[in-house]
């Protein structure tokens, strides 16, 4: 069996679901499981339909309307026939989500997200799927949360793999196109849980290791994996093949083409990932695979911008010792801050941190009893592995340089804008 991963960029729109059909016409699509992300920014849009949920906004029923009228909109352009079953399918999940909007009881933020963003993922590979039978292709339609099982870590939940795997090996029909949606998995209590933002990838690898696939493909809108983002790098060349353990550290150090925990499955197994693009569909893309760790051999940029660089010194000029460092960093989890570069003399200790869920002031308050806290935000970390000095010169060029560190295989510096 194969695994293809399709993402909101590649349904975005009816002519996107179209070039999904037309991408299986060439490929192949006997004995594959799709996993599909929600359509274009419908993650973004219920997002806002959760912060005015929590606001008690007057504009809460028009943002679901904005989502229902963008999804009316895909499938009035995709079906002929208003009469279609996917309209009712499509509104009946509509009333669940507001069914659930009006009567639910929960005040935790992250239950409530999960609940609600599902619905994204839900409704596109519900229009999916109706497209598909509508053009000829049989498939069978799969609730992945009836498959992939968590605790209840809502937003960043853990699979539980041995139950979801002896749920995916029992019910996962072959010979046939199934369709299954990315990110979403559910907890002891059938409540919905995501698997942390870009989750849909991981999604692939956790089915295609409960199946033993032969490979699982992303599709991208990309011709595959590029050494640099083409947005912000002119001369980005596509990188042919990369070793599991090179995707790993590019992963780590924060590619986005890759998601960390995509790979780790798969490397078990090694089965092999390709990321091709889904405009040309035949072209031979990247292979994440066994094998040499890069070809072309090419310096490697990694950005990551709205960074916080925070410089934590001792108040009374003593060691920062081991027992501070742990203080530190269990602080760091306690307050959900991802750590991406850490650099530390004596007297001093340096990291630059992603507050992804914004609890830096309560962090910054506890800190600043101890130690002297200086801290710059909306800075840019760029990471180069393999590097040289002329891949050194194109990030630190016109930027002030806050810090820098330098490994073997790795350089990393600091930069405001």
């Amino acid at each position: 069996m194969r695994v293809f991963k399709f993402g909101g960029a590649s349904v975005k729109d009816a002519e996107g679901i179209k070039n999904v059909y037309d991408v299986l016409q060439k490929v192949g699509y006997e004995d594959v499981l799709l996993v599909v992300s929600a359509m274009g920014k419908t993650t973004n849009a219920l997002e806002l339909v959760i912060k005015n949920y929590f606001e008690k906004s007057a504009e809460l029923n028009s943002s679901v309307q904005e989502v229902k009228k963008y999804h009316n909109q895909i499938l009035l352009d995709l079906f002929e026939d208003d009469k279609n079953a996917v309209f009712g399918a499509v509104n009946s999940q509509f009333s669940d989500l507001e069914y659930f909007l009006a009567h639910n009881k929960s005040p935790n933020y992250n239950f409530v997200y999960d609940q609600i963003v599902s619905y994204g993922e839900l409704i596109s590979t519900t229009v999916l799927s109706h497209y598909m039978n509508y053009m000829g292709i049989n498939t069978q339609w799969l609730d992945v949360r009836n498959f992939v099982k968590t605790n209840a870590n809502y937003r960043d939940a853990e699979v539980d793999w041995e139950l979801t795997q002896k749920n995916i090996a029992k019910n996962v029909k072959r010979k046939i196109l199934n369709i299954t949606q990315g990110f979403l998995g559910s907890d002891e209590n059938n409540f919905t849980t995501t698997l942390g933002r870009e989750g849909s990838d991981y999604t692939a690898a956790i089915f295609a290791y409960c199946l033993n696939a032969e490979s699982v493909t992303i599709w991208k809108d990309v011709p595959g994996v590029m050494n640099a983002d083409p947005r912000y790098f002119e001369n980005a060349s596509l990188l042919n093949q990369i070793s599991y353990r090179e995707a790993i550290e590019l992963a780590f150090y924060g590619a986005t083409v890759i998601h960390p925990k995509t790979l780790q499955p798969l490397q078990k197994k090694e089965i092999p990932l390709y990321v091709k693009s889904f405009i040309n569909p035949l072209l031979k893309g990247t292979s994440v695979s066994k094998g040499v760790d890069l070809e072309p051999y090419l310096p490697c940029f990694i950005v990551k911008r709205n960074q916080l660089l925070i410089s934590l010194s001792s108040i009374d000029f003593s060691f920062i010792m081991e027992e501070n460092i742990s203080e530190i960093f269990a602080l760091f989890h306690q307050f959900k801050i991802k750590v991406n570069l850490i650099q530390n003399s004596a007297i001093s200790f340096s990291v630059c941190v992603e507050d992804k869920f914004e609890n830096f002031n309560e962090l910054n308050a506890i800190l600043s009893k101890k130690f002297k806290v200086e801290f710059d935000e909306n800075v840019t970390l760029y990471t180069i592995r393999h590097f040289n000095d002329q891949a050194a010169q194109t990030v630190e060029n016109n930027k002030v340089v806050l810090l820098k560190q330098v490994s073997r295989e790795t350089m990393q510096v600091v930069t405001k804008e």
